[in-house]
This record gives C-alpha cells, structure tokens and sequence, in this order.
C-alpha cells in the first residue's frame, strides 16, 4: 500500500499543471510553477506548496536535486540521513542537497495543518522525489 501511496504523489508532482492530490499520509502536494533555466542547459527550476494536514507526513524519499524549502504555516520536522531532527518554523527555511535521503518530513502538530514551498533546482525530466525503500 505505501508503495501505491508514493507512486500516486510522485506521480502528481511529475506531472505538472494536475490538480492538487491529497496522500492517505495527509500530504497534498500542489505544482506552481516550472521554468527551464537558460542560462544552465538541461536543468528546470519545480515550485511546489505541500500542506500537512494535523499529523501528516511524506514518506522516505530524496530529490536529485536542490531543495530550498520555506515554511509559510504551522511548523514542520524535518531530517536528512546524517543529520539531526529539526523543526522549522513559519518564515524559517531548509535545505536538502542533491545526494540527501530525507528520513523524516512532517508535521510537528497533531492539530493545526502546516504549510511550506519547496523550490527544487533540477535537471529536466528528472522526477521531482524518488521514493527511498
């Protein structure tokens, strides 16, 4: 079942211009924007907004990319293999490298949803998350 689950949100955040998809996990993942970046052939600038509903999460992944997150509500856990646990805090920011697994992605309340943009410095075509077993 897991494994349907981050093929269904892989598949939404591929896809460019789909509607917004909730996860079982309480992950919606929404595209804003994709731009090609002429000035570095072969690579894609991926603007997403993800929202945590109370308790929710991503599963095990990692982004062959660069992730610059920025939290706009609530407050969000995050951790890369080899680092430590942090929570992010509206007006806070992240960063995942191209090489991170990213262990843990959640939200760090049960009762309140929480909100952040994930800009990803990619190559094109690339997916934009690659499950992690």
């Amino acid at each position: 079942m897991k494994s349907i689950l981050r093929t269904m949100l892989v598949s939404a955040i591929i896809g460019f211009g789909i509607l917004p998809v909730a996860a079982e996990d309480g992950a919606k993942v929404t595209p804003l924007m994709s731009k090609d970046l002429q000035d570095y052939p072969g690579k894609e600038g991926l603007m997403l907004s993800v929202e945590y509903q109370p308790g929710g999460s991503s599963p095990v992944h990692r982004h062959e990319a660069h992730a610059f997150v920025y939290v706009l509500e609530g407050s969000i856990v995050m951790q890369v293999k080899g680092g430590e646990e942090v929570t992010v805090a509206p007006g806070e920011t992240y960063y995942e490298g191209p090489s991170d697994i990213h262990l843990v992605s959640r939200n760090a309340s049960k009762t309140s949803p929480a909100k952040f943009i994930v800009v990803l410095l990619k190559k094109k075509d690339t997916p934009a998350v690659i499950p992690v077993e």
